[in-house]
Order: structure tokens, then C-alpha cells, then sequence
């Protein structure tokens, strides 16, 4: 086999399969030594529950094709697991193996749901058509793998209820009578369907069908070698594994494997080095580090590969965020919204870059997910929106925001959920606004000190004082944002610089001129001089007047944690 590589090897953006990434040339980050641990260590069964975008697919499609009967040993030359040469004369290319991903398998309905198993499920009972013919199967069994890729006119698998929950089990068993060897069954995503199911209000159905499909399979099958099952959440045993033996389940707090998922910095570096970017590493490290599993400390893969392709596009570009697109991030809304008093303070300390302590229950099971928010502590860590940094000696975990991209997150969801709480009461929200177009320092300070005392604030910890800043800028944005008749700008250039916050409005001819500052140790005067000072001596109202504003306000605004002051510059 050639491998083709023009250069450096290309960047696999979204490519999950290993056989491409390998025979296509892109570039590959070693994590073949999960098959060596697999073996030394074999359990019947093993999950694997890791955050997403931390390469669980892409392994398991590494094991697929390591196993596989018939596979390519080429894919493999020069990777770690070719020095062990006994182990892979032994195990390479030597099971048969099914391998599904449950990543589709989500619908509105349970019905609907149903359907996207059948079509799993028969399109990989398609790879082996010579089942059809096997004389190692009685005519029974190859009338039940028939029955297993029918489809209709349509092209529908049309693979029966009864059939569907044995299907695992059946066709693990075929593969073993035909090739004289047990099967290895990979399941990548397990718990999606489940977590669909519990949004849509079908969970006891999924649960029920579930439970039925593993336990045939993974339970009391004779023609399993050994199963993987990859997920984000660790479900309860009794949930869906009920009377499994030999399961072993390996989360981000387990030593072993724990580096298989995930880069290490060293991975990190190696990466830099090869494209020219190693003047990027601190900014890498600050964004998408600080994820910790078991002792080791990664970065998330998908944000690596994802800004080191825009790198190569243009070498000028920053960090952004990446991980925050690939779900919808409801679970922080959805623990701001239950946050009482404590909560947030928690929050606050969070963003701040303190730890907190918490007893975190890795095994749940739906049901469980937001009946307490202490339940919901535990969902953020096991999804990667907080890591772990210890445990005290009580057995409880110290959790941490693991960096800059996902602290980004925390203050989005929080901006946001404090928009439209206070888009609940516009008579208030209005009066505040109008309280800058009247030039009412007192107003303004006391409206803003409410409102602050109802979010989040940003503590006086080691957070950078810009970042502080950048979080009242955004409070403040957002108050405005509803305002008929303004026009919101921020950081607009004008004059000599770029004004934190300008507003027009135009039928009033009114323009305001806002710049803010954290108030360092509550030293709220100085801080609104330097704010003021800043805009007289940036020349910031050039703009406003070019736009034939004839009032111009200008505000300098001081915060500490829940507290503000306001004063206003001199015409």
C-alpha cells in the first residue's frame, strides 16, 4: 500500500475513519497502544465514557480495522502497536467484527428511533453477504440473516421487532459458525438514543428496547470474544446492563487508558513542530488544555486539529472557540436556570479560576440527570465542562473550568439566561436605558448594581483584568440590546482607539460614550477617571459627532464583584 503524502500530511477535519486518515495521508496521532492494553487487560466487555470530540470514534475505528478478518497490516507499519510483532500475528486481522455507531439513532418518536436502528443494524449486516451461502449456517440462519438485510421497494430495511432485539446476538453468532472464530462487537456513542429518547419522552421504551438488544449480546453470548462500548455518559448497570458480568467501566477519572483519548502535550507539541507553529503553543495551551483524565492532563483533539487547519489558512488567526458548535450546550442552561444563591456563587468562583469541592456520581441514569442540581455538578464533569484537579480526603472531587474556551461558554450560557431574565420586566429594563439618555448617574449606578446583583459577577481572583472587564462590557451590551431606537455599537473604532460601548440614537440626537473598568480592590473612583480620561483623551466622541449627534454623554463605569459606580465626564 502507498501511502500519499505531498508534503506535510494533511489535517483530518471531521474525518473519523482510520483507514482514510491513514491511506489518504493525513496526519495520524498514535493511540494504536489501546489495542495492547485492550488485550493485557481483557474484560468481557469495557466502556469507555469520555467527553464528545475526544476521539472515541476515531479509535474505535482503529480497532475495527486492527481486528477485522481481511484487514490491511499496511495501515498500521511504523505505528506503535507494529513493534509488538507476537500480538499482532496473533490478534491483526484475525475476528470477525460488528461495528455500529448509535451516533444517528435519535428521533422525536420511539417508532422513529426504531427505524434508524433497523437501518443500522441492516447496513452492517450487509458487509458479510456471503453469509447467504455459508455452509457453516443451517438454512434457518441464513434465512434469518436474509431477514436481517431485506429492505422493500422503498429501500427500507424491513427487519421485524423480535429479530431487531436479537439482531446483535444473531449475527455475532452467524460470524462465529462462519469464520470458526468468536466475534468482537464495538458500539460507538451507546447512550445517544437514550439521551433522545429522554428529551423526547420515550426513555421507558428506549430503555426497555435497549436493555433487550445488549443484554442478548453482551450478557449470554457464546460467539463474543470481547466488546467496546464508547459514550459520553456513564449509565446506570441497572438501567441497561443489568446481570452483565465482566463489565468494566473506564471514566475520566480512571488511571488506565487514560491516554489514549485526548492529546498530550507532548502530541501537542509534535503537531506544532511538524506545521511551523510552535509560536502558537502558549495561546493552544490557555484555550484547549486542561482537560484532566485519570493523572493526565490533555487537550481536547478537536479544537487542536480545528484551529491548527485555520492556522494553515491564515497564519494571523486567533483561538476561538470550536468545541461549543459541536452540541447545544442546554446542560449549563439548564443548571444556571435551577442555580439558587450558593450556586452561583459557586459559578462565580468557577470563572474566577477557584475550584470547588463536590461528591460526583459518575453512574446515573436519566431520570437522575436534573432531579437535583447536585446531580447536575456531576453531568458537567462527566461531559468535559468541568475537570477534575484532586480529591480532598472525604472523597470529594475538586472541580475546575478546565480553560479559556469553555470559561467562554459559562459566560455565554450566563449572558444569555441573564438577557431574558431581564427582558421579563421591559418597564424596568426601558427605564434603565432611558436613565443614560437623561444623563442620571444615580439612576444608571443603581439599575446596573440591581441587575449585577441578580447574574454572576466575576470575583477579584487571578482572572486577567481585561477578561473581567470583557464580562460587565457583555452584561451591559446585553441590557441594551433590546432598545428600539439605538444604535448599539461595541468596540467600534473612533478617534484615536476603539470606545468599549457607543450608542445613537438618532431621532433624539443623543450619542453615549461608555468605557468600563474593573474597580481593582473596590477603588471605584480611580477606576472612573481612568475611564473618562480615556475617552477625552482618545478622542472617542469624533465619531458620534461625524454622525451629527448633538448631545454627547460620557459615562465611566467602575465594577467590583456585585457592585458598580458611575460617573459621568465633563462637555
Amino acid at each position: 500500500m502507498a501511502f500519499r503524502f505531498a508534503g506535510k500530511a494533511r489535517l483530518p477535519m471531521g474525518i473519523e475513519d482510520f483507514e482514510t486518515i491513514r491511506k489518504d495521508g493525513f496526519y495520524y496521532v498514535d493511540k494504536t497502544g489501546l489495542v495492547k492494553d485492550l488485550l493485557e487487560n481483557m474484560s468481557y466487555v469495557s466502556l469507555f465514557t469520555r467527553p464528545r470530540r475526544f476521539g472515541k470514534t476515531l479509535n474505535m475505528s482503529m480497532l475495527k480495522n486492527f481486528f477485522e478478518t481481511g484487514s490491511d497490516r499496511a495501515l498500521f507499519d511504523g505505528l506503535e502497536i507494529s513493534k509488538e510483532k507476537e500480538l499482532c500475528d496473533e490478534y491483526m486481522g484475525k475476528f470477525p467484527v460488528i461495528s455500529i455507531s448509535l451516533k444517528g439513532a435519535e428521533s422525536n418518536t420511539f417508532d422513529g428511533a426504531r427505524e434508524m436502528f433497523r437501518n443500522i443494524i441492516g447496513k452492517e449486516a450487509l458487509r458479510f453477504p456471503f453469509l447467504t451461502q455459508s455452509p457453516n449456517l443451517t438454512e434457518t440462519e441464513r434465512k434469518q440473516y436474509k431477514a436481517l438485510i431485506h429492505v422493500d421497494d422503498k429501500g427500507i430495511f424491513t427487519i421485524d421487532d423480535i429479530l431487531l432485539k436479537n439482531s446483535l446476538l444473531l449475527l455475532s453468532s452467524f460470524l462465529h459458525k462462519h469464520y470458526g472464530q468468536k466475534t468482537i462487537i464495538l458500539i460507538d456513542e451507546y447512550d445517544v438514543p437514550l439521551d433522545k429518547a429522554y428529551q423526547a419522552g420515550y426513555y421507558d421504551a428506549m430503555v426497555d428496547f435497549i436493555r433487550t438488544l445488549f443484554g442478548q449480546a453482551l450478557k449470554t453470548n457464546g460467539s463474543l470474544y470481547f466488546a467496546v462500548l464508547t459514550g459520553c455518559l456513564r449509565i446506570s448497570k441497572e438501567s441497561i446492563f443489568t446481570g452483565l458480568n465482566n463489565f468494566n467501566v473506564y471514566t475520566v477519572k480512571d488511571v488506565q487508558y487514560n491516554e489514549y483519548f485526548g492529546f498530550s502535550d507532548r502530541e501537542v507539541r509534535d503537531m506544532l513542530a511538524c506545521y511551523g507553529f510552535m509560536e502558537k503553543y502558549d495561546a493552544i495551551k490557555e484555550w484547549y488544555d486542561g482537560y484532566r483524565f485519570g493523572v493526565l492532563e490533555v487537550y481536547c483533539p478537536w479544537d487542536v486539529v480545528s484551529y491548527c487547519h485555520a492556522l494553515k489558512m491564515n497564519a494571523a488567526m486567533r483561538p476561538r472557540n470550536y468545541w461549543v458548535n459541536t452540541s447545544s450546550n442546554s446542560i449549563i442552561r439548564q443548571f444556571i436556570d435551577k442555580a439558587d444563591g450558593n450556586t452561583r456563587d459557586e459559578i462565580e468562583r468557577l470563572i474566577g479560576g477557584e475550584s470547588i469541592k463536590k461528591k460526583i456520581r459518575q453512574e446515573l441514569t436519566y431520570r437522575d440527570l436534573d432531579s437535583t442540581i447536585d446531580n447536575l455538578w456531576s453531568i458537567l464533569f462527566t461531559t468535559g465542562y468541568l475537570t477534575q484537579c484532586g480529591e480532598d480526603d472525604n472523597g470529594l472531587t475538586k472541580l475546575v473550568i478546565p480553560n479559556r474556551e469553555i470559561r467562554w461558554i459559562f459566560v455565554e450560557q450566563i449572558q444569555e439566561w441573564f438577557e431574558a431574565e431581564t427582558k421579563k420586566d421591559m418597564q424596568k429594563l426601558e427605564g434603565f436605558c432611558r436613565a443614560f439618555e437623561e444623563n442620571d448617574t444615580e439612576a444608571i449606578e443603581k439599575g446596573f448594581t440591581s441587575y449585577l446583583r441578580k447574574t454572576v459577577s466575576i470575583r477579584d481572583t487571578s482572572v486577567r483584568k481585561d477578561r473581567k472587564e470583557n464580562f460587565y462590557h457583555g452584561i451591559l451590551l446585553g441590557l441594551f440590546a433590546g432598545m428600539d431606537g439605538w444604535k448599539v455599537k461595541s468596540n467600534a473604532e473612533s478617534g484615536d482607539g476603539y470606545c468599549d460601548i457607543s450608542v445613537e440614537v438618532e431621532d433624539k440626537e443623543i450619542g453615549m460614550l461608555i468605557e468600563l473598568k474593573y474597580a481593582e480592590k473596590a477603588a471605584f473612583d480611580g477606576a472612573c477617571r481612568e475611564a473618562l480620561a480615556q475617552i477625552a483623551d482618545r478622542n472617542y466622541e469624533e465619531a458620534l459627532t461625524d454622525d451629527g449627534m448633538r448631545t454627547i454623554y460620557k459615562y465611566g463605569i467602575a465594577c467590583y464583584k456585585k457592585r458598580c459606580k458611575v460617573m459621568k465626564g465633563q462637555d
